[in-house]
């Protein structure tokens, strides 16, 4: 026997079959968005960490660029036209301060100082014949200023009868750096002059002028290590077997904490304040004693007079 439900409640059940179905989509939607929120969320507020550097792994580093100089320098001395007939002779002139100055002969880099108080002066080496000198200013970051004035000299030697014997040296750089403590390598040219040749270096740190030969022209390479930072200035003289020399000037930087030197004077007031605590002791001491001796002195007197006495009575 067949049972036919009615019809409205075949349709009650369909009803909550498909609210049923509804609601189950409605909370795994809702399941979905939380966790898709919650990651994003999770990332937002809590970022990923940096891992470490692996081995063999390369580094970025930032510089942040400035604009370079502006001003050049000027050359006052010597002035165009001069004559010379021995070197290395005096360039002077202005600049901006705490800027580079290098000094070209003839396009040749010949010598580098530092300027101070707006004024530079360093002694450079001449060619024979004509030598056409300028300067260039750097920054810190070696960023060319303009071109000073050309001052173009002559240099005539009579001692030199034959092409060669003249003796330069000339390096490609003005400034080198290195961290204290590391060495500092510097590559000079050597030219013209007759071999062995003698160098003497003084680093400007005020150790030994560090002595060494070599028998041909060309590469010389000179190292160096200081043991404080600082900005050090280097003179490099180069003498061969005819007695003839050549020189040459530059800048050297040792990077790294700048150490303060010790003074005199905080030993001294040391030493003072030292000699002074004997002395406030003795000071402390001297009214008590004083006292004590006043008081001694006293009972010496009275027992003094208390015997003479007694020995009147007596009589």
């Amino acid at each position: 026997m067949a049972v036919r439900l009615p019809k409205n409640m075949h349709r009650m059940t369909l009803d909550k079959k498909g609210s049923f179905l509804l609601f189950l989509a409605a909370m795994t939607l809702a399941m979905v968005t939380s966790a898709v929120f919650i990651t994003s969320s999770a990332h937002a507020l809590t970022p990923l960490p940096t891992p470490d550097p692996k081995p063999g792994s390369f580094g970025v580093e930032a510089t942040k660029v400035k604009e370079p100089p502006k001003v050049g320098a000027s050359i006052a001395v010597p002035g165009s036209g001069a004559s010379f007939s021995s070197s290395p002779i005096t360039v002077s002139g202005t600049c901006p301060n705490d800027l580079l100055v290098q000094i070209y002969n003839n396009n040749v880099m010949v010598g580098s100082v530092l300027c101070t108080n707006g004024s530079f002066s360093i002694q450079v080496g001449l060619f024979a014949g004509t030598n056409e000198l300028s300067a260039v200013v750097y920054d810190e970051l070696d960023q060319a200023g303009p071109v000073s004035n050309i001052a173009t000299v002559t240099y005539t030697d009579t001692r030199f009868t034959a092409f060669g014997q003249l003796l330069t040296l000339t390096s490609n750089y003005g400034r080198r750096s290195t961290p204290t403590g590391t060495q500092l390598t510097w590559p000079m040219q050597l030219s013209g002059g007759t071999g062995p040749y003698a160098f003497s270096i003084d680093w400007g740190d005020g150790s030994k002028a560090e002595l060494k030969s070599q028998s041909l022209a060309g590469l010389v390479s000179l190292a160096h290590a200081y043991k404080k930072a600082g900005i050090y200035t280097v003179n490099v003289t180069a003498t061969d077997t005819n007695n003839v020399t050549a020189f040459l000037q530059v800048i050297a930087v040792s990077s790294g904490k700048v150490e303060p030197e010790p003074t005199e004077k905080k030993v001294a007031v040391d030493r003072t304040t030292i000699l002074w605590v004997p002395a406030a002791i003795a000071l402390a001491l001297l009214v008590p004693a004083f006292w004590l001796g006043r008081r001694s002195q006293v009972i010496s007197i009275r027992k003094k007079m208390l015997k003479e006495r007694d020995n009147y009575v007596q009589k």
